[in-house]
């Protein structure tokens, strides 16, 4: 059984590394997770070494194809706020 963890995300790098570490848990390459995420290959590569300016909808299917999701923890979330957003 694998292992899961809430791992920190403070930095592109962060996510880049989390989600390598996730790919390879899973025993995919990057080709793969290209292919399942709808993405290209040169997309994965680059947003596993960090880079810094990435579209947001693609890390999010890179996210959903290695069966994670992305949150947000120790902030407030009242139920006006999130109307209002």
């Amino acid at each position: 059984m694998q292992k899961l963890a809430l791992q920190p995300i403070d930095s592109p790098q962060d996510l880049g590394l989390a989600l390598y570490r996730a790919r390879k848990a899973l025993g995919l390459t990057q080709a793969d997770v290209a292919l399942a995420a709808g993405v290209g290959l040169r997309f994965v590569v680059e947003l596993e070494a960090g880079k810094t300016t990435v579209r947001l909808n693609k890390v999010l299917q890179v996210v959903q194809a290695l069966g994670a999701r992305l949150g947000m923890q120790g902030v407030p979330l009242a139920d006006d706020v999130a109307e209002e957003a």
